[in-house]
């Protein structure tokens, strides 16, 4: 028999120095070179305009004495004015864009000059079957590709108005690469400390495994053992699955560059299908001591009709609350940072030196709320396991335990 060759340790090469050092000068280099981009690419934008507007003010005052020429060049000077004064800074639409999901990554940038990551768009009609392309044949929802055109709101449609025909669309969204990126972060994670574990037995970890390993242990003992005791190891990957996506994607949410950004437990679709997957695991777990408190409660019969109702409407609540509570407060927290930051802009287009006044508190501000959310990733990571893990505990105890 040969020797087996064993999984690599890609939880090492994340634990060292030079690739620590290597890290960080890296994702400052980027933020700076996208910095000078973006500034570069807005000051030649509101240079081109400046020109505009001021090229239809000349050609006014030229042709003052034609009535005609006069008239024509007058109302395209205006209609300048007017389409500035139309873009002005809509801190709603922006928060509304950052919150929700896209077909596309926004890195920076805002209208036709928007610099995104295209993403696969995958829509499935009885009439095209299968249809597959990059979302950047959209061009952000200016154009239409194959029929099928992007609204305002993100969601894809006919071209043609009157084609009520059903769209089907599996594409893979900003919140699904976002998933994809975080359960790949776990894998490495998880693979890793199995790894050292299995070459260190009897051994305490080393580096960033060591701080993992209380979380986990965390998990185990003060959450899972305390609410469904003896059958914890049963429900015990469950729980720590569901911990390790929700934190890790928190987490991800708060990283303003690739790939951090994605909004993924503030959407409420993800949220209910975490909430329906507890629903399953307690209700089809439930023994029959867990159904006789349902159906047959310890009260007098008398008032079965009143306590019956009651206990099944609370079967439903539960999975409810862990959906909403974990979609309300990630998607609160995400809008009140963008709301501080959104403060800049709105003071800068009422004075530009308003705007600069008013930048280092709102700096401040969005900074203070960006580390309350890092404690808030980890509170509604673990509220939603511990709620989970009271509602399974209450599901499989046994009588008189």
């Amino acid at each position: 028999m040969g020797h087996k060759k064993g999984m690599p340790n890609f939880s090492k090469t994340f634990t060292t120095s030079s690739f620590r050092k290597s890290f960080v000068t890296a994702v400052f280099s980027a933020f700076f070179a996208v910095s000078v981009w973006a500034s570069r690419d807005s000051v030649a934008s509101d240079h081109g305009v400046t020109t505009a507007v001021s090229t239809h003010e000349v050609t006014i005052a030229n042709h003052e004495g034609a009535d005609a020429h006069s008239a024509a060049a007058h109302a395209d000077a205006h209609g300048a004015e007017a389409s500035l004064k139309e873009e002005k800074f809509a801190p709603g639409k922006m928060i509304m864009d950052h919150i929700a999901d896209a077909h596309d990554w926004h890195l920076w940038g805002e209208g036709h000059g928007s610099v995104s990551i295209p993403l696969p768009v995958i829509l499935y009609t009885e009439s095209k079957g299968l249809t597959v392309f990059s979302s950047a044949r959209f061009e952000h929802g200016h154009a239409a590709y194959e029929g099928f055109k992007l609204t305002e709101k993100g969601k894809v449609t006919w071209e043609q108005e009157g084609n009520t025909e059903a769209i089907y669309d599996i594409s893979l969204t900003k919140n699904v690469v976002a998933m994809l990126i975080a359960v790949l972060t776990i894998l490495i994670i998880t693979l890793g400390m199995a790894k050292s574990y299995t070459k260190n037995k009897g051994k305490a970890p080393k580096g960033f495994h060591n701080l993992v390993e209380p979380l986990i242990l965390f998990i185990r003992d003060d959450v899972a053992k305390r609410s469904i005791g003896h059958k914890t190891d049963k429900f015990m990957p469950l729980l720590l699955t569901i911990f390790s996506f929700i934190f890790v994607n928190n987490v991800f949410g708060l990283i303003p560059i690739f790939p951090g950004g994605a909004n993924v437990t503030g959407n409420i679709a993800i949220t209910m299908v975490l909430a329906l997957v507890i629903f399953l695991t307690v209700n089809l777990n439930g023994n029959k001591y867990y159904w006789k408190h349902i159906f047959l409660p310890d009260v007098p019969v008398w008032m079965y009709v009143i306590i019956i109702p009651i206990e099944v409407l609370g079967v439903v609540l539960k999975p409810f609350v862990l959906m909403l509570r974990l979609f309300a407060n990630i998607t609160a927290g995400h809008i009140i940072i963008l709301g501080f930051f959104s403060l800049i802009f709105i003071f800068g287009a009422m004075n530009q030196a308003l705007g600069y006044a008013v930048s280092p508190l709102s700096v401040a501000f969005t900074v203070f709320m960006g580390l309350l959310e890092m404690l808030v990733a980890f509170l509604q990571a673990f509220v939603f396991t511990l709620l989970s893990a009271i509602y399974i505990g209450m599901a499989v105890e046994e009588h008189h335990h």
